[in-house]
């Protein structure tokens, strides 16, 4: 079943890989049996359906979890259960596609006003007047 991003982006099964390990924490005798950990991996470097823009600013985003083979490898431990690991794995690669969709704004360059320069340059003035005024007169 495809994972759905946002309305441009599907990712598809067989651009995913889940592999189940045993998991540490609570369990009891059962967490020596069964494997309910999971470890999801996204080829985002092949991916078709990500825009290249998408592949360096999920790069950035993925940090450690990204691989030297361009993939997105994601580890889930939290749950008892396989199946909501899974979704967990499944959630956690969605929000951050979703993160890397968005483009981030444009910075736009600001300039101080003339009058806000000529009011900081006589608060200055004024601020300078009344420390020499504390000063004695010798130092004047």
């Amino acid at each position: 079943m495809p994972l759905h991003v946002t309305p441009q982006i599907e990712i598809q099964d067989w651009e995913m890989t889940e592999q189940f390990v045993r998991a540490s924490g609570p369990g009891g005798q059962n967490v020596n049996k069964v494997s309910s950990a999971v470890e999801l991996r996204f080829e985002a470097e092949r991916s078709p359906a990500l825009p290249g823009p998408v592949k360096a600013r999920l790069r950035r985003l993925a940090g450690r979890r990204w691989t030297k083979d361009g993939a997105v490898v994601i580890q889930v431990s939290e749950e008892r259960s396989q199946t909501r690991n899974r979704e967990i794995a499944r959630d956690r690669l969605a929000a951050l596609l979703r993160a890397a969709s968005v483009a981030p704004k444009k910075r736009v360059k600001t300039r101080v006003s003339a009058n806000q320069k000529r009011k900081r340059l006589e608060a200055k003035k004024r601020r300078a007047e009344i420390k020499t005024l504390r000063n004695p007169a010798s130092f004047r």
